[in-house]
């Protein structure tokens, strides 16, 4: 690493990064790794590293991806969890920042509020707010070349949280997963978790080896399949090679097999549905009402939740835990009132009702003193916005795990800088032609997604401006495809 990286010096920086979760530590490690002499900064809004594994502490938290997908390429996982916990990702992230240096790079509790660019200067200027020791806050302004955004896609400061009718006669404790107490008592209690999706899933075997009770209250269902907590072939192979060239034939393998049977899902709806149904059957048994897990979408119009080693299917054979569809008709003093006139008593009840999405962090972003709608551009091969000059986000898979997309988009952003470099160029943005048409930005029915449609930059019906969710394919197209491809322009 260079003097200038060590040295943090109030010149503009090449690239400054907003967020230090899995993204921007990954950003961070490839400018340390690809462009040694760049000068970048990260600004995270928290007190600590790790983003979204830093902020969920709810019970049982855990990956729903592979961690030899979710990990990265360079960086092999080693512990033998395949679906890891939360803490072992955070500490994951930790052990990158450690190692390549990047941990002294990181301003923490900086809350990005605004960017603005300036053709003039070709600069961002980035105003944020710090908070000091005492809690004070003041601004601070940092300018950058580039800037990259791997703030995640949604918001930290409230979940999605419907209200329900008469939620203040209930007399127990409300609980949203974002927001978990630490100090909650759940032992001995009985609990209601409003949601069908990977939070509820994981809650649901967590509360149920100490509560009284846990009931899974879900409008309608998911797709829930069991997948191996941990993976044979992997452990296979780091007995027979070295950690590294396990750690990738397993990655591979398990990019592979997502992406065939991703395929398939796709193409064979009907048949995959029955197949995934038929692997539930195995695991509930006759005792358990087969409505409860079969949806009335397509699998993979919303994303797949996976239960390592079946544990929900196990406490729900043991009585230790329930699953009623429903709809809520009202709170009550003792429990819940469903539509049906049947009454769930709880003690606890948890909103595990999903997330709020946000664009770019709620970070104000504006170019030449005009402000920037993010619904009303278009991204550029899932990594640029058109018509905004040197600005990355990474948005990872929704089929797939988030890193393997997050790792192409910093690679990427090394790649591009380079190029710039040897060409003398100041200034790179993608500018879409008045023949590209709109297409939403995800083809995915899950509820957060629906709710954002309007805030999510949308793509084309033509390249280099579509979404893919195909990692084989964005590797082929961003790794190796022209940086100067026509679409980009450069000054």
């Amino acid at each position: 690493m260079s003097t200038a990286q060590q040295q943090f010096k109030p010149t503009p920086l090449d690239v400054l990064i907003i967020g230090a979760g899995l993204s921007g530590i990954g950003a961070a490690r490839a400018l340390t790794d690809q462009c040694p002499d760049k000068r970048y900064q990260i600004l995270e809004r928290r007190a600590a590293m790790g983003g979204t594994w830093d902020l969920f502490q709810y019970l049982g938290i855990r990956s729903d991806s592979d961690m030899y997908t979710l990990s990265y390429s360079y960086k092999p996982w080693t512990h033998r969890k395949a679906i890891a916990d939360g803490a072992d990702i955070k500490r994951y992230i930790e052990d990158i920042a450690e190692e390549s240096g990047i941990t002294s790079h990181i301003r923490f509790q900086r809350k990005v509020v605004s960017a603005s660019w300036s053709s003039e200067q070709a600069l961002w200027t980035v105003t944020s707010l710090a908070t000091d020791s005492q809690g004070q806050e003041h601004e601070e302004v940092t300018q950058a070349r580039m800037l990259s955004v791997c703030a995640g896609y949604y918001s930290y400061d409230e979940g999605y949280r419907p209200d329900f009718p008469n939620e203040a006669d209930f007399k127990g404790q409300i609980v949203h997963p974002q927001f978990w107490p630490t100090d909650l008592d759940y032992s001995g209690k009985r609990i209601v978790v409003i949601g069908s999706g990977a939070t509820a899933v994981t809650l649901v075997p967590a509360l149920a080896q100490t509560a009284a009770h846990v009931t899974m209250l879900q409008r309608s269902p998911s797709y829930v399949v069991s997948r191996p907590l941990e993976d044979g072939f992997a452990q296979k192979m780091q007995k027979w090679l070295p950690m590294s060239a396990a750690h990738s034939l397993t990655r591979w393998k398990n990019v592979l097999l997502g992406s065939f049977f991703y395929r398939i899902a796709r193409n064979k709806p009907d048949m995959f549905a029955q197949r995934l149904l038929h692997m539930v059957k195995t695991q509930v048994g006759p005792e358990l009402d087969m409505k409860h897990f079969t949806p009335a979408y397509k699998p993979w119009d919303q994303r797949v939740c996976a239960v390592p080693d079946g544990d929900l299917f196990h406490d729900l054979r043991a009585g230790r835990a329930s699953v009623v569809t429903d709809t809520i008709e009202s709170f009550t003093a003792n429990g819940i009132r469903l539509t049906s006139g049947e009454e769930l008593p709880a003690d606890i009840i948890i909103t595990a009702t999903g997330l709020k999405l946000n664009a770019l962090g709620d970070v104000q972003v504006s170019v030449d003193g005009k402000p920037i709608a993010f619904g009303e551009q278009t991204a550029y091969k899932g990594m640029m916005l058109s018509d905004i000059p040197n600005l990355i986000l990474t948005f990872g898979y929704t089929n797939a795990s988030w890193t393997l997309k997050a790792e192409l988009t910093s690679n990427y952003t090394c790649r591009l800088l380079r190029y710039m470099d040897s060409k003398g160029y100041k200034v790179a943005v993608p500018r879409r032609g008045a023949e590209v048409q709109d297409e939403p930005f995800l083809n995915f029915t899950s509820g957060y997604v629906q709710r954002a449609e309007g805030m999510l930059p949308k793509q084309g019906d033509r390249k280099p401006w579509q979404v893919h969710q195909n990692y084989l394919q964005d590797k082929l197209t961003i790794q190796y495809g022209r940086v100067d491809d026509g679409v980009m322009q450069f000054q």
